[in-house]
């Protein structure tokens, strides 16, 4: 009994010194051995579960909870097996068994603001964040408020509310990245880049001052605000960069599913009916395992739309409507599954149907029907029925903009292009106080239009009105100066003076890349290298046209200047004088030319040029030897028989009949 106590010892002293050691592999192992003695040894149970949850076995930890909820209670183990739950994806689980606690520790606190921020409960999560910062003081401060930045950010971005300031300073990047996300919630574009490139500032110096670090490591953590940063470039209309941008973070394959999910999917936007192929290889980094428990519902339902598009986009009308109907049941009250449908259902040239579908939502969802009519009147346009059109146009009740838009297309379509611009007139002054947003943004599109249609002295009023808002706008100066170039020129003159000069205007464009883009319609040529005597002659003679250079043919193999040429060079070889016939080889005669084992005899016998009565060959020119009578020219020998005259052996009757072989 004595060497049991002994051994007991020695093992809770071994799970002691492996835990201070972080070695819990080693001391989970003298657990069990204790366990094996006393299986209801609640010490022990309870050091096998912290072992388990350390080494990231949080399922046999909570087998091991629940396997002994005798021993066990809520109050002694309810914080990690709350863990357990959470680390498994089990949120409501866990939700439940942090309220049956009666104690509320920090450290419970702390998880139980976890659970509220991935149930997306953002209001109630604040609340327990700023009980933690005001009652706590340890050294895990500055975590909290950055929790606190995160959940403020995650109210502007899905909740569009404007959360309130509560004065967090940007001292690390991770609260100087919740800002930024805290202001694109918001809209504002230009600030967030700001704030998103004094993160990467931060996050590289403090990262650099570690030793361990390497370059790839720093890369790795930069790569969530490098997503960030060119979604703001995609929401600001600079595409190109962000494109090149989200490639870049796609190269890195970082760890986290969710930062690759939404730089894909973010990908897939830009591309639209471009670039499918690429777009398909995206939508697998959108289906990796783990992404529905990373991402706000907001991402993974626009992530669904996306891919419902793509299929549009691909030709594939099973997984398009079969995804969008998903949608659909998922979110009965919302017009975009039902808008999929529709596009779908017009690509196949099924109009009667698609506004079958958008007539059926509308009744039943009445909050969504002014941006489904505006779809059913460009429908009724597009298939030519004006009247329909303008009728659904006119009870059109979600915002006077969107009746503008309807009337206006109505009469661009019907070439009534006075009745369009006025339009614009009645509805900026009767509905919208001048100097208002709207009011300018009315008067934007009214001059955009008028410039669009040639009619320039008619837009001048309303592009003096827009620059006098805004004396900094270059471009619609720019507007005003040209539509005065056809009116006044001297007062197109007096307002080019506002103008900014060449050199206080910083373009930052690199001449040679924007020559050599895809979009250039002009390249210029490049200069090539002049002689002295080319330029001389080129500055003394301008206007003569350049001779062009002849060519000079090449000369034979073994060209010899000083010999006289053959004059019967140009006669074929045949026709020449000194044409004595094929040579044949001495080896060719002992060739058997018969069937096989044949001799050669025989061929030597029937060779014509061995026979008597062969003509003599020409004579070479110049040679004195033979007479030119006896000669018979090529031309004037008589052809030897024809083929057909010859006789043929007769052929062996074929057996068999018209079948056989």
């Amino acid at each position: 009994m004595a060497s049991g106590v002994g051994s007991s010892a020695s093992l809770w002293t071994e799970v002691s010194r492996c835990g201070q050691n972080g070695d819990f592999t080693r001391a989970l192992k003298a657990v069990n051995k204790i366990l094996h003695e006393n299986k209801d040894d609640v010490t022990a149970l309870r050091c096998k579960i912290v072992c388990l949850i350390q080494n990231g076995g949080f399922k046999e930890a909570l087998n091991v909870i629940n396997t002994h909820t005798r021993s066990l209670t809520s109050d002694m183990i309810g914080f990690e097996k709350a863990y357990c739950e959470y680390r498994l994806n089990r949120v409501e689980s866990a939700l439940k068994t942090i309220e049956g606690i009666a104690e509320q520790t920090d450290k419970l606190k702390e998880l139980y603001g976890q659970v509220l921020y991935r149930l997306e409960r953002y209001s109630e999560c604040e609340t327990v964040y700023k009980d933690l910062i005001r009652n706590s003081q340890d050294e895990y401060e500055e975590e909290r408020k950055t929790n606190l930045a995160a959940v403020l950010a995650a109210q502007s971005m899905w909740e569009n509310s404007t959360p309130e300031d509560l004065g967090l300073t940007d001292s690390t990047y991770e609260l100087c990245y919740n800002a930024a996300c805290g202001l694109i919630g918001r809209g504002l574009l230009t600030q967030a880049m700001k704030k998103l490139q004094e993160a990467e500032e931060l996050c590289r110096r403090s990262l650099s001052e570690d030793t361990d670090v390497t370059e790839e490591d720093i890369d790795a953590e930069l790569a969530v605000i490098h997503s960030q940063m060119a979604c703001v470039m995609q929401l600001q209309g600079r595409t190109e960069d962000a494109l090149a941008l989200y490639n870049q973070v796609v190269k890195l394959k970082p760890s986290d599913v969710g930062l690759l999910a939404v730089t894909a999917n973010n990908i897939i936007t830009i591309n639209k009916d471009q670039n499918v192929f690429d777009s398909k290889k995206k939508v697998k980094l959108m289906n990796a395992e783990g992404v529905e428990y990373k991402l706000a519902k907001k991402q993974l339902q626009a992530i669904e739309f996306n891919k419902a598009l793509l299929a549009m986009y691909t030709n594939q009308a099973d997984q398009c409507r079969k995804l969008s109907s998903s949608l659909q049941a998922q979110n009965p009250s919302h017009p975009r599954p039902v808008l999929i449908q529709v596009a779908q259902l017009c690509r196949e040239k099924q109009h009667s149907k698609a506004l079958e579908q958008l007539q059926r939502f509308s009744e039943h969802h009445p909050e969504s029907a002014s941006g489904i009519k505006l779809t059913m009147a460009q429908l009724y346009l597009t298939q030519g029925l004006v009247f329909l059109f303008f009728f659904h146009a006119h009870t059109l009740t979600h915002t006077h903009t969107t009746r503008v838009s309807a009337l206006v297309m109505m009469y661009t379509h019907e070439e009534d292009i006075d009745s369009a611009i006025d339009v614009f007139i009645y509805y900026w002054y009767v509905f919208f106080p001048p100097g208002s947003v709207t009011h300018l943004a009315l008067v934007r599109e009214a001059a955009d239009f008028k410039l669009r249609y040639g009619r320039k002295k008619e837009a001048l009023t309303d592009l003096e009105q827009l620059w006098k808002q805004n004396r900094k706008d270059v471009h619609t100066l720019a507007q005003l100066i040209s539509a005065y170039s056809l009116v006044d020129q001297d007062k197109a003159k007096a307002l080019s003076k506002h103008l900014p000069s060449p050199d206080t205007m910083s373009f930052n464009i690199d001449v040679d890349e924007l020559e050599n883009s895809h979009d250039a319609t002009y390249i210029r040529k490049r200069a090539t290298k002049v002689s002295g005597e080319t330029l001389a002659k080129d500055q003394g003679q301008g206007d003569v046209k350049k001779k062009k250079k002849k060519k000079k043919g090449k000369m034979p193999k073994n060209y010899d200047p000083k010999s006289t040429p053959d004059p019967e060079r140009w006669l074929p070889m045949r026709e020449r004088s000194y044409y004595r016939g094929r040579k044949k080889g001495k080896k060719k005669e002992q060739v058997g030319r018969g069937t096989q084992g044949a001799t050669s005899g025989a061929a030597a016998e029937l060779d014509a040029s061995k026979m008597a009565s062969s003509p003599p060959t020409s004579p070479r020119p110049g040679s004195g030897t033979g007479s030119a009578t006896n000669v018979v020219p090529p031309r004037q020998q008589k052809p030897a028989a024809p083929a057909a005259a010859r006789k043929k052996p007769p052929q062996k009757k074929k057996k068999g009949g018209k079948g056989g072989w």
